[in-house]
């Protein structure tokens, strides 16, 4: 077991490397980039319209002192393979820089995002495999039955449904037309002054409508994993002799199906739960007018601002492949069967 980890760690380091290798050159061939983004503004609007990165072609008529100034402050007056170096340092010591535009360091722009996210997140995460687990298991046991085909058409429905055009509509109705709840923001401007009780109102209050929203696709997929997994455990032979046995129905299930059932569910938890951290939605979070890591990595793209950009990136990476080891060591956890020699 310690030399497969052993292994998968060492993996990483080429996968991390590649990543950031492709995203780099890629980042070098932008049009508009930092340089020619702080020379239209200084100029008023002035288009500079360069290609970014490599070269700025579109600099030409802007004093070179002025540009050569700007690459200083941007730090592309240095190759990039040397800027490509500092970088990995950089990330090696899990520096992960500092924001061209907003002046302050990636790590406190990610640690202030992320309570958002991690609302949405957290929120979908236990809605979804808390409510959609028990409703598998009650389609399995009663597959194709009348209650069996209603639920799996209300499921297949909210599946097919955009997060986005729910969000739309839960916006339109439930927040514009019937003002059950609010349009915008994770508290109202008040929340401060507001009691302890009065306070998680006003939070669930305000998260009701994007979580809802969020929900809908990932609920549907784990409640027909769910009933596919434990359908197909309860058609093998082992049930077959339990019932022969004269074991009652619950304790099949509950005892022999279900411990066989939830390994791939189970399996997913650890990226499931380490994903709801980072699970900011661009759309929804844009949609209900929530600042999180969705809404800061599509502005940070936006406006070329490439230590968030790399730094999220990397961060982002690093934290799925760690999880993606976890979910594959829960494996060998939850059935003895697995095993990495």
């Amino acid at each position: 077991m310690m030399a497969y980890v052993f292994k998968r760690l060492l993996l990483m380091l080429p996968t991390l490397f590649g990543v950031l290798l492709l995203t780099f050159v890629v980042v070098q061939f932008v049009p508009g980039g930092p340089v020619e983004q702080y020379l239209a503004e200084a100029k008023a609007g002035a288009g500079v319209g360069a290609e970014g990165g490599m070269s700025y072609r579109g600099a030409q008529g802007v004093d070179p002192k002025r540009l050569e100034q700007a690459k200083a402050l941007y730090g592309f007056d240095k190759p990039a393979p040397e800027r490509f170096w500092q970088m990995l340092t950089q990330f090696a010591r899990f520096d992960l820089g500092t924001s061209f535009f907003q002046n302050r360091k990636v790590s406190e722009l990610i640690w202030e995002k992320l309570p958002v996210s991690m609302s949405l997140g957290l929120w979908t995460f236990f809605l979804s495999y808390g409510i959609a687990v028990p409703l598998g298991i009650a389609k399995a046991v009663r597959a194709g039955s009348r209650f069996d085909m209603v639920t799996s058409v209300l499921v297949l429905v909210g599946f097919a449904i955009p997060g986005f055009v729910l969000g739309v509509a839960l916006l339109v109705v439930f927040g514009g037309q019937l003002q059950w709840f609010p349009l915008r923001g994770l508290v109202s401007a008040n929340w401060e002054s507001l009691s302890w009780g009065a306070k998680v109102t006003d939070y669930l209050w305000h998260i009701a409508m994007p979580v809802t929203a969020m929900v809908m696709s990932s609920f549907a997929t784990i409640a027909m994993l769910t009933k596919n997994a434990f359908l197909e455990e309860i058609r093998k032979q082992y049930v077959l002799t339990a019932r022969a046995k004269g074991l009652p129905e619950r304790k099949v299930l509950w005892k022999h199906v279900m411990r066989n059932a939830l390994i791939p569910i189970v399996t997913g938890f650890p990226a499931a739960f380490i994903g709801a951290f980072f699970t900011g939605s661009l759309l929804i979070e844009t949609q209900f007018s929530l600042d999180g890591l969705g809404l800061l990595s599509y502005e940070s793209v936006i406006r070329r601002d490439y230590p968030v950009v790399m730094g999220t990136l990397y961060l982002f990476t690093l934290i799925g492949l760690v999880t993606k080891l976890v979910s594959d060591l829960c494996y060998a956890w939850v059935d003895p069967r697995v095993t990495f020699d």
